[in-house]
Order: C-alpha cells, then structure tokens, then sequence
C-alpha cells in the first residue's frame, strides 16, 4: 500500500514508519521539514494547521491509507477528510484513552463514556465528525485510543523522570500511596497494532484501545524502572506524598495522572489478531540501554527543585 504517516520523524512516528517500510509498504510522510526521514522516504513539506496547504500540497497526491499521527483538533483532521473523502480505503486517527470519563468502574472500554471537558476533547470532536462521515458517507476510518505510551524515543518524560532519579540514587517521590493502578503501552506494540488495522473491514468506523495486557500501580513501575536501569528494587527509595499539600505552579511533580487509569485492549486482540510483546520491565530496558543511556541524559542538569521542595517538607 502506499501510505500517508502525518508527521513521522518522532517518536510514535518513527516507529510506525520503520515498521510499515518493514512490512513492503510505501511510506510518503508530511511535516514541517524540521528532522531528517529515513533514507528513501519522501517528505511532503507544510504546515498541517493551514487547510491552505493541506490541500495545495496533497490534491493530486493519491494514497490507499493515512495515519494521522498528530492531529489534535477537529480543524487539523477536517481537511484531509473533505480532500480524501473518496478515495482512500483506510483513514487511521490517533486518539487517546484519556478522552474516557473519569469513572468507578474499570478497565475503560471503547464504548464507555466520554469527558466532553478533558484536555482530548479535540480528539473526541475529531472522533465524532469521523463517525458521522463513517455512518453518512462510509468514509473508511478506524480511531486508536493508547494509554501511556514508552519506549526508545519518547519525548515525554515518563520512563526517564524515574531513571533521572534512580541513577543518580536520588529519592522518587510518589503521590499518594503508590497504589494508583496506571497502564504503559510500548511504542513498537502500538504500531504493530496500527499496522494490524489496515485492510481490515472489521476495522472500519471502529474505536481501538491499544496498550499492554496488564496494569501495574505507581509503585510497581519504580519498582520495574530501576530493574530495566540494572538495579534491584530494594535499592531504591521512594517517598509518599500528599499532592494536595503542595503549590507547584505550573511545574510538573509526577508525570501520571494521580488516579487509576487503564483500558481494556480485549477488542483489539480479537479484531487485529494482535497482542503485546512487551512485558513492562523489557520495555524499559529498550527505554534504557536504547535512549536514555545513548542520550547522555543520565549526566544531563535536570531541574529536581519539586522533588527538593517535597523532600523537604517531610522532613
């Protein structure tokens, strides 16, 4: 198939590059330009926030599927939709299941109530007009809705907040009391899973989460960190805290959520014949050996100023 990847030169968009290229297909990506394609891929240049250019560039291109990997409002989407409505046969929008409404009962699932108010909500009016143009016009698409995702190349700091502090033998503080059961989705898993969809009619106008099989609570991921960094559990020194004893500003204390937040991944297995590869500490150690130590950042100067002002207060 020959392929549309909407960014594609980070992290999620690396990985789904490489692994389309893996599996024979032709892979065009559009971006700003600003980082280097794999060799022999082609870059369309522009800004997709600009429908202008959205269709100046893409109008006579023709493509069987589109990724789009980073559209995060309903204005960012809306263009390809209306330039390639009829004549594309797989439209594969990234989502998020932090669009569920915050709830009692868990793990989500797809069909589970939404937050109109989360910080997704671009995501769900996106998600929205693709079901209307799915029901009115049968316009191929197919939403994926990851959990937190790792792995070599991420550029949130998730996995390396806890290794900043577990090689330099620093504390990590936890809020609350470590129990909040949270869920990491590999990236590689992840696009495995996307490239699952394509050519798929079961797929078509479905909603996906996409993540590991199991959970584990704030604890139990410091406790994986630090194995996947080659150190024992009992070496490490986490201390708990009451968020709501603090003022951090804008600073960021902890980077999950502090509540239980995980999604079933039951539908995906079945209808992608899909399941992870990953289980939670060896995809920290690819986080590891393949990122965080090749980046130098383990002698980087990271900011630990929240970490001090928690410290500090407990004494």
């Amino acid at each position: 198939m020959k392929i549309l990847i909407m960014g594609g030169t980070r992290f999620l968009g690396v990985a789904l590059t490489k692994t389309l290229l893996a599996q024979g297909h032709e892979v065009v990506l559009f971006n700003r330009g600003n980082k280097p394609a794999p060799e022999g891929v082609r870059v369309i240049i522009g800004d997709r926030t600009d429908p202008i250019q959205i269709k100046e560039k893409l109008l006579y291109e023709q493509f069987d599927a589109i990724f789009d990997n980073n559209g995060r409002e309903l204005t960012d989407t809306k263009p390809l939709v209306d330039l390639f409505r009829d004549r594309i046969r797989h439209f594969v929008y990234m989502s998020s299941a932090g669009v569920y409404l915050d709830s009692e009962i868990l793990p989500y699932f797809e069909g589970d109530a939404v937050d109109p108010k989360s910080r997704h909500k671009g995501k769900l009016h996106t998600e929205s007009y693709l079901k209307q143009a799915y029901d009115e016009i049968g316009f191929p698409f197919t939403s994926i809705r990851p959990t937190y995702i790792y792995g070599p190349g991420n550029y949130n700091d998730l996995e390396a907040w806890f290794f900043d502090r577990i090689v330099r033998d620093r504390p990590i503080p936890i809020p609350g009391n470590g129990k909040f059961i949270t869920q990491l989705g590999h990236v590689e898993d992840l696009v495995a899973a996307m490239a699952a969809v394509l050519d798929k009619s079961i797929t078509l106008g479905e909603i996906y989460n996409i993540s590991d099989i199991r959970y584990v609570t704030f604890t139990g991921l410091a406790q994986a960190t630090a194995i996947a960094a080659g150190k024992s559990p009992d070496q490490i020194k986490i201390v708990y805290y009451n968020p709501k004893d603090f003022d951090f500003g804008k600073k960021k204390a902890f980077p999950l959520r502090s509540q239980h937040f995980f999604a079933a991944v039951d539908k995906a297995m079945t209808d992608l014949d899909w399941e992870p590869e990953f289980d939670l500490v060896d995809g920290l150690v690819t986080s590891f050996q393949q990122d965080y130590l090749p980046s130098d950042r383990q002698n980087a100067d990271i900011d630990f100023s929240v970490d001090d002002q928690i410290l500090a207060s407990l004494g």
